[in-house]
């Protein structure tokens, strides 16, 4: 595949994010969203992005395009109470990773706050690869929801209870209450490190 230039970048991840989230912008959508002038300026974008085999182009369709090569996974940043992770608001840009380096597949990063996992080499600042799921054995490290936060820690469950472990002896163990909404939303699949 050939390399982008900036702009078709940036014109690929506004259309991957809109196609992720449901439905593929329209011509008049991403000229508004560039301040690109008029639509034959979009069409030339795209039939570059096509060109380079990012998109697959459909004559005649207003909103007939298709992803045909990943973009990169997104970055989650800070989730709204009560919204699903990988609702649009929470996706702060796409970084270009080999998706296939993680195992199961990675779906979304999530950036790490604070040094609860730290032993686990899971530090402040790193964007972990998360594969979505609902489900995890005993001692998998995961992203869990409960009531309305965010937390990634290893799982422990022993009958009907459920903790979650740090990995770091200054943090004390979150013993998950019966009657909060608890979720797993994601298994930890790897890290990356030094990413802006």
């Amino acid at each position: 595949m050939d390399e982008l230039t900036d702009r078709q970048r940036t014109i690929l991840e506004f259309v991957a994010k809109r196609i992720n989230a449901g439905q593929p912008p329209t011509l008049a959508e991403i000229a508004e969203a560039f301040g690109i002038r008029h639509a034959c300026g979009v069409t030339k974008h795209l039939k570059a992005l096509a060109a380079k085999g990012h998109l697959e182009l459909t004559p005649g369709m207003a909103r007939g395009m298709r992803l045909l090569a990943p973009v990169g996974l997104p970055v989650i940043g800070r989730v709204s109470a009560g919204q699903p992770i990988l609702a649009e608001a929470h996706v702060e840009r796409h970084v270009r990773v080999d998706t296939t380096w993680f195992r199961p597949h990675a779906d979304y990063l999530l950036r790490v706050k604070g040094a609860s996992m730290r032993d686990a080499g899971i530090l402040d600042g790193d964007l972990i690869a998360v594969h979505r799921t609902p489900e995890a054995r005993n001692g998998q490290i995961v992203v869990a929801r409960i009531d309305d936060e965010v937390t990634i820690k290893r799982l422990q469950r022993s009958g009907r209870r459920v903790e979650l472990l740090p990995e770091n002896p200054a943090f004390a163990p979150i013993e998950v209450d019966p009657k909060t909404s608890f979720a797993i939303e994601g298994l930890y699949v790897g890290l990356l490190r030094g990413v802006a």
